[in-house]
């Protein structure tokens, strides 16, 4: 019977922290178990406000659960992956056991090599628009995972969105701890956690379609405006429960590694998911009987700076 051993744990892993997470707060940790690679959450890393309820956790270990799967077959090994494996054990999310060995596809070639390469681009894209075979792959890449994918095309559509990302963003600007959890995590001087300020966001202005988050209060430079008519998806999934949030956060990973691969940057939008309001507005505004779990911009853009990361060292467990 094949089983995983140290170095497929270590490959694992090395993979999975370079997944997106809130904040980079990186929630997760690995362990080896019976011969199974698992992904377990670290309930200590959740943020306290902004993500009371671990939902924003919940996605950021599906994606690291979805680099570790694609990191096991690019060795040659691909997992048969279990959510939640365990309901005696609420910090197990995932458990990876070899399936029969066999080449990697293409396709896992080149999102493994993406991997790397995706982090968040906070900063101003290209008007170029994203061709619409790539947005094809995008959308499937989201089905193959169990959740949809609605990209929103032409102004009242993005109005729309504009509106409800600006309204709920300035409910939680009006949060004194809300505030105060976003500082403790921007531009700590860590050389592993948080938003660093090269890779924050320059301060919203009153022009600017979409909200940023203030990460270190940078001005921009004049005549760097963001895209006026930006590609922003919006993930989601049929239900709400745990189970469907690491399902939407291995989707998302899926998408993100797609647009990479195809040369895209991206940044989350997330405001609109934190506020319960905004987030049933959004959801209406789509006309989905389904849940919106994250958003994002997709597009061409310079080359940005990506957050810090642990080493595989601090994220393995007994």
């Amino acid at each position: 019977m094949t089983r995983y051993d140290s170095s497929d744990l270590w490959r694992a892993a090395a993979a999975g922290l370079q997944a997106p997470s809130m904040y980079n707060s990186q929630p997760w940790a690995f362990r080896l178990r019976d011969g199974a690679v698992e992904v377990l959450a670290d309930p200590g890393r959740q943020l306290t406000v902004a993500d009371n309820a671990g939902w924003a956790m919940r996605l950021a270990l599906g994606a690291a659960t979805f680099n570790a799967r694609l990191a096991l077959a690019w060795a040659g090994t691909p997992a048969e992956v279990k959510l939640l494996p365990d309901s005696t054990e609420p910090n197990l999310i995932a458990r990876l056991t070899p399936a029969p060995r066999r080449a990697p596809t293409y396709t896992e070639r080149d999102l493994h090599a993406a991997i790397e390469r995706r982090y968040s681009n906070r900063q101003p894209f290209w008007p170029d628009p994203v061709p619409a075979d790539v947005r094809v792959r995008l959308i499937e890449a989201a089905k193959v995972e169990g959740a949809w994918l609605d990209l929103l095309v032409g102004m009242t559509a993005l109005t729309g969105f504009s509106e409800i990302a600006h309204s709920a963003d300035r409910v939680l600007r009006r949060d004194s701890r809300y505030q105060a959890e976003l500082v403790a995590f921007t531009d700590t001087g860590s050389a592993s956690e948080g938003i660093p300020e090269l890779a924050a966001a320059t301060v919203t202005e009153a022009q600017d379609l979409i909200p940023q988050r203030n990460f270190g209060g940078r001005r921009r430079a004049p005549g760097r405006d963001y895209e006026p008519e930006p590609l922003v998806g919006i993930l989601g999934t049929a239900g709400d429960r745990k189970l469907d949030q690491l399902m939407a956060g291995q989707a998302l990973q899926h998408v993100l590694l797609t647009a990479t691969e195809a040369g895209l940057a991206s940044s989350l939008i997330s405001q609109p998911i934190e506020v319960p309001t905004a987030r049933d507005q959004l959801r209406r505004s789509l006309g989905r009987s389904g849940f919106p779990q994250i958003a994002f911009r997709i597009g061409f853009g310079q080359p940005g700076h990506p957050s810090p990361r642990r080493e595989v060292a601090d994220v393995l467990v007994g």
